[in-house]
């Protein structure tokens, strides 16, 4: 059947809102980034009338930049690698046996997404703090490994469900299959069923890695000086004295450049990842 004209131009107009709605923002970031800090502060003007790259150089001099930009790469890389693991050893338990409390635990983990994240902070906080005391030191409160740990317990919930339900859409006579032919339940697993659950694991991976790099609420209360992340360390360009808007545009687009680059990368596992489950 033919689409009307009405749906057709319906849908360009969607779509061209759309578009706008997501570029003219990043219009805005980029042309104020770089403009010199008196012009961002003075009249908007959608084109800079002067052009200069220096606040992409003064961003790692104004404020430690690079020290945020490895505690994010190391607090979100380790949180990614430890949710995958996980998350394929209790997904393809859930998928392929049946125990007590199966369906509980199954509830249990995908609940959790329905509570927002600041109720979890009190409780967090106490936890780490009075474990941290009975230690006689500090491992979870204001460190990298508190944060990895917090990160976790927002991640893993989703991974888990994800992966269980890509799993379930892999032929268990594969397993079958394998098991005929001598192998064990972990190598059948890491051999035959995770290959085959690729795009699966892919999206886990990245869903995992942007929801750290882009925290504030844990970050901004479970962090030191020493352990702040980028999302927390952007606010250092605001002094009590001058807000450096330029130089925060810059950083902003700086700090983007590793989520949009592992989007842009990964997106068609991404997709059939996401999609998985619907279509099987």
């Amino acid at each position: 059947m033919r689409e009307p004209l009405s749906f057709k131009v319906f849908r360009v107009v969607i779509l061209t809102v759309l578009t706008l709605f997501v570029l003219v923002p990043m219009w805005v970031l980029f042309t104020s980034s770089v403009k010199p800090l008196g012009d961002v502060q003075g009249k908007f003007e959608w084109w800079p009338s002067h052009v200069t790259f220096q606040p992409f150089k003064d961003i790692w001099s104004t404020v430690p930049l690079g020290k945020y930009f490895l505690n994010s790469v190391i607090v979100c890389s380790i949180s990614m690698v430890l949710s995958v693991i996980v998350a394929i050893f209790a997904g393809y338990a859930v998928s392929r046996w049946t125990f007590r409390g199966r369906s509980v635990f199954t509830t249990t983990i995908l609940s959790t997404q329905m509570f927002p994240g600041i109720l979890f902070l009190l409780p967090l906080f106490l936890l780490f703090v009075n474990i941290d005391k009975a230690l006689g030191f500090t491992l979870l409160y204001q460190t990298r490994v508190g944060l990895i740990v917090t990160y976790l317990t927002f991640s893993l919930p989703f991974a888990i469900w994800m992966l269980a339900g890509y799993f379930d859409g892999i032929p268990r006579e594969l397993d079958e299959a394998a098991r005929v032919d001598g192998a064990s339940t972990l190598t059948t697993l890491l051999r035959v069923v995770l290959p085959a659950a690729r795009p699966g694991v892919i999206a886990v991976a990245v869903y995992s890695f942007m929801t750290s790099w882009g925290e504030v609420l844990f970050a901004s209360q479970m962090t030191s000086p020493k352990t702040q992340t980028l999302s927390i360390g952007l606010q250092s360009y605001s002094t009590q004295i001058n807000v450096y808007w330029n130089q925060v545009m810059a950083a902003s687009l700086v700090v983007s450049v590793p989520v949009v680059l592992a989007f842009l990368l990964l997106q068609r596992y991404l997709v059939a990842g996401l999609t998985a489950g619907a279509v099987k």
